[in-house]
Protein backbone atom coordinates (compact mmCIF):
# COMPACT_ATOMS: atom_id res chain seq x y z
CA UNK A 1 0.00 0.00 0.00
CA UNK A 2 1.37 3.36 -0.99
CA UNK A 3 2.23 5.78 1.84
CA UNK A 4 -0.23 8.24 0.33
CA UNK A 5 -3.13 5.84 0.93
CA UNK A 6 -1.94 5.20 4.48
CA UNK A 7 -1.84 8.95 5.04
CA UNK A 8 -5.41 9.33 3.76
CA UNK A 9 -6.51 6.51 6.07
CA UNK A 10 -4.92 8.23 9.07
CA UNK A 11 -6.37 11.62 8.12
CA UNK A 12 -9.86 10.11 7.83
CA UNK A 13 -9.38 8.41 11.18
CA UNK A 14 -8.53 11.79 12.74
CA UNK A 15 -11.91 13.24 11.75
CA UNK A 16 -13.85 13.36 14.97
CA UNK A 17 -11.09 11.56 16.90
CA UNK A 18 -10.67 12.37 20.54
CA UNK A 19 -8.18 15.16 21.22
CA UNK A 20 -5.13 14.11 23.22
CA UNK A 21 -2.92 16.08 25.57
CA UNK A 22 0.53 17.12 24.46
CA UNK A 23 2.14 14.54 26.76
CA UNK A 24 -0.14 11.70 25.63
CA UNK A 25 1.23 9.09 23.24
CA UNK A 26 -0.82 8.28 20.14
CA UNK A 27 -0.96 4.92 18.37
CA UNK A 28 -1.71 3.94 14.83
CA UNK A 29 -2.04 0.39 13.51
CA UNK A 30 -0.55 -0.58 10.17
CA UNK A 31 0.38 -3.63 8.13
CA UNK A 32 3.53 -4.39 6.12
CA UNK A 33 2.91 -4.29 2.35
CA UNK A 34 5.15 -5.49 -0.50
CA UNK A 35 6.40 -1.99 -1.36
CA UNK A 36 7.71 -1.61 2.22
CA UNK A 37 10.24 -4.39 1.71
CA UNK A 38 13.90 -4.35 0.74
CA UNK A 39 15.97 -7.10 -0.90
CA UNK A 40 16.06 -8.99 2.42
CA UNK A 41 12.24 -9.16 2.37
CA UNK A 42 11.78 -7.10 5.51
CA UNK A 43 10.81 -3.46 6.00
CA UNK A 44 13.40 -1.19 4.45
CA UNK A 45 15.24 0.97 7.00
CA UNK A 46 14.28 4.14 5.12
CA UNK A 47 10.63 3.12 5.21
CA UNK A 48 10.70 3.33 9.01
CA UNK A 49 11.38 7.07 8.71
CA UNK A 50 8.48 7.50 6.28
CA UNK A 51 6.13 5.51 8.51
CA UNK A 52 7.23 7.63 11.48
CA UNK A 53 6.09 10.68 9.46
CA UNK A 54 2.59 9.23 9.35
CA UNK A 55 2.63 8.62 13.09
CA UNK A 56 3.79 12.20 13.63
CA UNK A 57 0.99 13.62 11.46
CA UNK A 58 -1.57 11.68 13.50
CA UNK A 59 -0.01 13.04 16.71
CA UNK A 60 0.09 16.62 15.40
CA UNK A 61 -3.57 16.56 14.40
CA UNK A 62 -4.87 14.84 17.53
CA UNK A 63 -2.81 16.97 19.94
CA UNK A 64 -3.83 20.25 18.32
CA UNK A 65 -0.31 21.09 17.11
CA UNK A 66 -1.40 20.97 13.46
CA UNK A 67 -4.14 23.56 14.01
CA UNK A 68 -1.80 25.72 16.10
CA UNK A 69 0.83 25.61 13.35
CA UNK A 70 -1.79 26.48 10.74
CA UNK A 71 -2.88 29.53 12.76
CA UNK A 72 0.74 30.66 13.05
CA UNK A 73 1.46 29.89 9.39
CA UNK A 74 4.19 27.48 10.45
CA UNK A 75 5.10 24.02 9.24
CA UNK A 76 7.08 21.21 10.84
CA UNK A 77 10.59 20.37 9.69
CA UNK A 78 12.67 17.42 10.84
CA UNK A 79 16.26 18.48 11.43
CA UNK A 80 17.74 15.15 12.47
CA UNK A 81 16.63 11.55 12.93
CA UNK A 82 18.07 8.48 14.56
CA UNK A 83 16.81 4.92 14.31
CA UNK A 84 17.35 1.76 16.33
CA UNK A 85 16.26 -1.56 14.84
CA UNK A 86 15.77 -4.53 17.19
CA UNK A 87 13.68 -7.00 15.19
CA UNK A 88 12.44 -7.04 11.62
CA UNK A 89 8.98 -6.61 10.17
CA UNK A 90 7.99 -9.00 7.41
CA UNK A 91 5.34 -9.05 4.71
CA UNK A 92 1.73 -8.66 5.91
CA UNK A 93 2.65 -8.44 9.60
CA UNK A 94 0.61 -6.03 11.69
CA UNK A 95 2.36 -3.47 13.87
CA UNK A 96 1.69 -0.24 15.70
CA UNK A 97 3.53 3.05 15.88
CA UNK A 98 3.38 4.81 19.22
CA UNK A 99 4.32 8.49 18.92
CA UNK A 100 5.10 10.79 21.81
CA UNK A 101 6.73 14.11 22.57
CA UNK A 102 9.86 13.57 24.66
CA UNK A 103 10.44 17.25 25.39
CA UNK A 104 12.01 20.40 23.99
CA UNK A 105 14.78 22.92 24.44
CA UNK A 106 15.14 26.52 23.23
CA UNK A 107 15.23 25.42 19.57
CA UNK A 108 14.22 21.80 19.07
CA UNK A 109 11.26 19.58 19.84
CA UNK A 110 12.10 15.91 20.39
CA UNK A 111 9.75 13.09 19.41
CA UNK A 112 9.92 9.33 19.62
CA UNK A 113 8.20 6.74 17.43
CA UNK A 114 8.13 3.21 18.81
CA UNK A 115 7.38 0.41 16.37
CA UNK A 116 5.56 -2.30 18.29
CA UNK A 117 4.67 -5.84 17.23
CA UNK A 118 2.89 -8.24 19.59
CA UNK A 119 3.52 -5.91 22.53
CA UNK A 120 7.27 -5.76 21.92
CA UNK A 121 9.27 -2.70 20.80
CA UNK A 122 11.02 -3.78 17.62
CA UNK A 123 12.35 -0.42 16.52
CA UNK A 124 12.56 3.21 17.53
CA UNK A 125 12.86 6.38 15.46
CA UNK A 126 13.62 9.61 17.28
CA UNK A 127 13.63 13.02 15.64
CA UNK A 128 14.40 16.55 16.56
CA UNK A 129 12.49 19.14 14.65
CA UNK A 130 11.17 22.65 14.57
CA UNK A 131 8.07 24.49 13.48
CA UNK A 132 9.18 27.12 10.97
CA UNK A 133 7.23 30.29 10.31
CA UNK A 134 8.02 33.09 7.82
CA UNK A 135 10.46 34.65 10.31
CA UNK A 136 12.27 31.37 10.96
CA UNK A 137 12.07 28.57 13.53
CA UNK A 138 9.71 29.06 16.46
CA UNK A 139 10.92 28.54 20.03
CA UNK A 140 9.11 25.33 21.07
CA UNK A 141 8.21 26.67 24.52
CA UNK A 142 6.66 29.81 23.01
CA UNK A 143 4.95 27.78 20.28
CA UNK A 144 3.43 25.36 22.80
CA UNK A 145 2.09 28.24 24.87
CA UNK A 146 -0.47 28.57 22.06
CA UNK A 147 -2.01 25.40 23.50
CA UNK A 148 -2.15 27.05 26.92
CA UNK A 149 0.83 24.94 27.94
CA UNK A 150 2.77 26.99 30.44
CA UNK A 151 5.34 24.51 31.62
CA UNK A 152 8.93 23.54 31.11
CA UNK A 153 9.97 20.52 29.11
CA UNK A 154 10.09 17.20 30.89
CA UNK A 155 13.71 16.19 31.59
CA UNK A 156 15.31 14.86 28.43
CA UNK A 157 16.77 11.33 28.68
CA UNK A 158 20.56 11.12 28.77
CA UNK A 159 20.78 9.31 25.42
CA UNK A 160 18.78 12.13 23.82
CA UNK A 161 21.02 14.82 25.27
CA UNK A 162 24.10 12.97 24.00
CA UNK A 163 22.55 12.48 20.57
CA UNK A 164 21.59 16.14 20.21
CA UNK A 165 25.12 17.17 21.22
CA UNK A 166 26.52 14.91 18.49
CA UNK A 167 24.09 16.46 15.98
CA UNK A 168 25.33 19.92 16.93
CA UNK A 169 28.93 18.75 16.57
CA UNK A 170 28.23 17.37 13.09
CA UNK A 171 26.47 20.62 12.13
CA UNK A 172 29.55 22.59 13.20
CA UNK A 173 31.80 20.27 11.20
CA UNK A 174 29.66 20.66 8.08
CA UNK A 175 29.57 24.46 8.44
CA UNK A 176 33.36 24.47 8.75
CA UNK A 177 33.68 22.38 5.58
CA UNK A 178 31.32 24.72 3.73
CA UNK A 179 33.27 27.77 4.90
CA UNK A 180 36.52 26.29 3.61
CA UNK A 181 34.87 25.38 0.29
CA UNK A 182 33.27 28.83 -0.06
CA UNK A 183 36.59 30.57 0.67
CA UNK A 184 38.34 28.47 -1.98
CA UNK A 185 40.53 26.57 0.47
Amino acid sequence: MNLFFRLIKILLRCIGAKRVGIHTATRISLRVWPNDLDLNFHVNNGRYLSLADIGRIDYFIRSGLFELARRQRAFPIVGDAIAKFRRDLKLFERFEIETRLLGWDHKWGFMEHRFIKNGRVIGVVAIRGVFRAADGPLDPGVFLSGLNLQEDSPPLPQWLQEWTQSCESLTSTLRGEEARTDSGA
